[in-house]
């Protein structure tokens, strides 16, 4: 298949490897970008295997808490703009407000239902405030988790809402512990708690990688196993929360700091503004310029 540049640079942004290797590695991979980021790895050119989804969507994330009910939202815009109007501030807590009374399933059953149980459709009264702003917003998702009175919330908005985070944590009430291992996955970003969630298949998959990635190196076959195992573990230091350094006290594993408080680790939500939405290729200024011509 063909090999065009836009591939070529989605490949650059998930690796960071140079712009010949990535076409070469599309080449021989006929354009699979998985198993070019996986040839690049192997090389030992790409240094992980993340998946860079390009930021794009303007937006916020709202964190609502009522007693032993939380919930964690994204709302979209068209432009950074919006996010600092009070109005669109106030759709972000109506809607948390909302969430938390009503926990729907899903965005379409939030959507359909009374705002607060009474009056306008949570649709309609967004479209209120669409009509008010000029832009364009939606409730894009949204989690609902719950605890007991023995355990504890974490929430935390970075970057005025940018990144939102919200854990459950067990066996401890103190809400600073929570928001500690909210900031820790703000900042970290892990994909799981512990090693013991990760699926067979990625592990295994991994482990291919790594395997092939010692043989290229020129690593003799007897120690090659010994070698991926040891580097397996720096995988799961990469994706789990429980393995990597605390962000607070980088000497101590964020395991060790969640057991010193006799707690654990029962759940956690991140979110990222526009993760996994395309943007929009054009440019503010060419926007308005195609606008004034009309």
């Amino acid at each position: 298949m063909a090999i065009t540049a836009k591939l070529v640079k989605e490949l650059r942004e998930k690796t960071g490897a140079g712009m010949m290797d990535c076409k070469k590695a599309l080449q021989e991979t006929d354009g699979d970008m998985e198993k070019a980021v996986d040839f690049l790895r192997e090389k030992g050119i790409a240094k992980a295997a993340k998946k860079a989804d390009r930021i794009a969507a303007e937006g916020s994330t709202h964190i609502e808490v009522d007693n032993n009910t939380a919930v964690l939202l994204e709302v979209n815009c068209e432009t950074d703009f919006v996010t600092k109007n009070d109005q669109f501030k106030e759709l972000l807590s109506n809607l948390g407000k909302h969430l938390v009374k009503e926990q729907p399933a899903t965005v379409e059953e939030a959507l359909q239902q009374k705002l607060h149980g009474d009056g306008e459709s949570v649709e309609t009264y967004i479209n209120t405030v669409v009509s008010k702003i000029g832009e364009k917003i939606t409730l894009r998702r949204f989690t609902i988790l719950t605890k007991t009175d023995n355990d504890t919330f974490g929430a935390y908005l970075h970057m005025g809402g940018r990144i939102g985070v919200l854990s459950v944590l067990e066996g401890t009430t103190d809400e600073q512990v929570g928001k500690d291992i909210a900031m820790h996955v703000a900042a970290v970003n892990p994909r799981y708690i512990s090693r013991e969630d990760v699926n067979e298949e990625e592990v295994n998959h991994e482990r291919e990688v790594l395997k092939q990635q010692a043989l290229n190196e020129g690593k003799p076959e007897k120690i090659v196993e010994k070698m991926v195992e040891g580097r397996l573990g720096k995988f799961f230091q990469e994706i789990c929360l429980l393995e990597q350094d605390f962000v607070k006290d980088p000497d101590q594993k964020v395991k060790k700091y969640v057991a010193d408080k006799g707690a654990s680790v029962k759940s956690f939500i991140r979110y990222e503004v526009g993760e996994g939405l395309e943007k929009r290729e054009e440019n503010f200024a060419d926007e308005v310029m195609s606008q004034i011509k009309k």
